[in-house]
């Protein structure tokens, strides 16, 4: 029997959700530790990722020091286990499945795995060797990343192409938040032009590599190699990725764009203003901090909802549990 009208009224789409997964720079000392203390779900993916990192993860997530774990080699396996185990926890309490799925950076290879595209372990193992392909390229090829604040990307632009050395535009976080990587001396002249060309604030980022740039251009063709290595699937949702700003399902273009994505800008106001052109009115932060749902607001109109999950035993709001 068909619908009458007044059920078919009665009948309404969900409106569509985005879970965002945040990268280098939103660790911090303590992430994760109020889920590891009230999951045992939780305790074993960390006593999981130990066996496979061959070091105590949870001490570096939980106790530091600072330096250690903002040392990108470690940065990168805590974030990503910190991530999975939120999202994790949160599915198991209720929460729903997103329409769509993306990370900035190193977050697209959580949002991969909660996608269903990696294992867990796969994911990874692929973490610990891109943190470890990326210092060592920091090693023979010093450099750093700074936030611009409060110029366009037209302006930025102009200034990078007056500057001698490598530098390049890397994150295209807000319209009025672009960060620059590449050499160092480059990078810090970059930074003096923009505030000359009145750029309201130029800062260094806890990142201890000069990711998104031809500096990691070796680190990207090893990176491949071990791309190469594990199983891809289809995503269960599609997953934005960093290199196109386009919904990914097709195992070879993950691999590939995850390889090109260590030399290649993160496009992240265009991956917000497409999922907002696809329906997304809920974004979602699932992480230890609030810069992607800072960069959100900054980008999108007023009238979308903007969520931060940092620990992952928050009261959900209705929207983000299942009926």
């Amino acid at each position: 029997m068909g619908y009458t009208q007044t059920q078919k009224q009665e009948v309404r789409e969900m409106p569509k959700i985005a879970y965002m997964f945040p990268g280098q720079g939103s660790q911090k000392v303590g992430m994760g530790h109020e889920i590891y203390e009230r999951s045992e779900d939780v305790r074993r993916l960390f006593k999981e990722a130990e066996e496979i990192l061959g070091y105590d993860i949870a001490k570096i997530c939980f106790e530091g020091p600072a330096d250690v774990l903002n040392d990108t080699v470690y940065t990168q396996p805590a974030l990503y286990v910190v991530e999975f185990a939120m999202f994790k926890y949160l599915l198991d309490n209720g929460l729903r499945y997103p329409d769509f799925m993306f990370g900035h950076s190193l977050g697209e290879i959580p949002a991969l795995a909660c996608a269903g595209a990696l294992s867990f372990e796969d994911g990874l193992r692929l973490v610990k060797r891109r943190g470890e392909l990326m210092a060592e390229a920091g090693r023979k090829h010093p450099g750093k990343l700074a936030a611009i604040i409060g110029l366009t990307k037209d302006a930025l632009e102009d200034i990078v192409r007056q500057v001698d050395g490598v530098v390049v535009l890397a994150n295209l976080n807000s319209p009025q938040q672009i960060v620059v990587s590449g050499e160092s001396d480059a990078v810090d002249a970059v930074a003096k032009k923009a505030k000359e060309a009145g750029a309201k604030r130029a800062v260094v980022l806890k990142v201890s590599v000069a990711a998104h740039s031809p500096l990691m251009k070796e680190a990207a063709e090893q990176f491949e190699d071990e791309l190469n290595r594990i199983e891809i699937k289809k995503p269960k949702v599609p997953v934005i990725q960093n290199v196109t700003a386009q919904p990914t399902y097709e195992p070879e273009t993950i691999r590939r764009n995850l390889a090109l994505q260590l030399i290649s800008p993160v496009r992240w106001v265009d991956t917000l203003t497409l999922a907002w052109k696809l329906g997304v009115r809920t974004f979602v932060e699932i992480g230890p901090g609030k810069v992607l749902s800072g960069l959100a607001k900054r980008t999108l109109p007023s009238e979308v909802e903007i969520i931060s999950i940092q620990t992952g035993t928050e009261t959900l709001p209705e929207v983000l549990t299942v009926a």
